[in-house]
């Protein structure tokens, strides 16, 4: 149990200070995983509810597929992307690999069928008569979309949370893309840390291979409480739209 008081005195330590190393690492956590987030959310949102609005030939089979995806192994999309922005890739023009653009490449695969899915499963779950009244009063199909979005709002910020939830504890993928990279430099002759693709998560296995048990407890609890932060966030937004 020490261990583990350890690895609470270190968090606090660490945040206190507000180590430049945890808070480079930090900061590009909340660049990759919000950045992925919000492209997930953006193609996610509206073709999760178009799938619930429209009915069209292979509806059913795009379900199924999109339900899958929902548990896609985050070491299958790393592979399947790093082999896309490798050299002789077909994304391999935009020297991407080892970059942080990677990362979100492949977090945004794993986010956005989760914000899809349930976003699909909010709008099918609105009152079937809201969409015939819309129909009655002359809506088109658009303003029909934006309408039922509109009355599912708090499901679809549901799916987004969970989106993030999704891709906030990964560590396959970004590890596979990324290459958990960070450098040092020397300034005025003093070493400083450069990060350079390493996220939290990342930050953690690679302290608890070099045996620091304290530190990575530390940094699994500031993960802990940055994921806590940014769910209450949006948490408070979603009980925002629903006042």
């Amino acid at each position: 149990m020490d261990i583990y008081w350890q690895g609470i005195k270190e968090a606090i330590r660490l945040v206190l200070s507000l180590d430049r190393q945890v808070v480079q690492v930090f900061l590009l956590s909340l660049y990759v995983h919000g950045a992925a987030t919000f492209l997930g959310a953006l193609l996610g949102v509206p073709f999760g509810a178009l799938v619930a609005l429209r009915k069209f030939p292979g509806r059913q089979f795009i379900l199924q597929i999109l339900h899958t995806f929902m548990g896609l192994p985050p070491v299958v999309v790393g592979l399947v992307v790093f082999i896309a922005i490798s050299r002789n890739g077909p994304l391999g023009r935009f020297q991407l690999v080892f970059t942080p653009g990677a990362m979100i490449l492949a977090q945004f695969i794993l986010a956005a069928p989760i914000i899809a899915g349930f976003s699909q499963a909010a709008v099918a779950g609105i009152n079937p008569k809201m969409r015939l009244q819309a129909l009655s009063l002359g809506a088109n199909q658009w303003q029909l979309m934006l309408t039922m979005m509109k009355e599912a709002r708090l499901g679809l910020m549901a799916a987004v949370i969970a989106g993030f939830g999704r891709i906030v504890a990964e560590v396959g993928a970004v590890m596979m893309v990324g290459g958990n990279l960070s450098t040092y430099e020397l300034v005025n002759g003093a070493r400083h840390f450069k990060n350079r693709t390493m996220v939290m998560t990342t930050f953690m296995v690679e302290e608890t291979r070099k045996g620091h048990w304290e530190r990575s407890i530390a940094l699994g609890l500031i993960l802990i409480l940055f994921a806590y932060l940014i769910n209450a966030a949006l948490t408070k937004l979603q009980h925002g739209s629903e006042k």
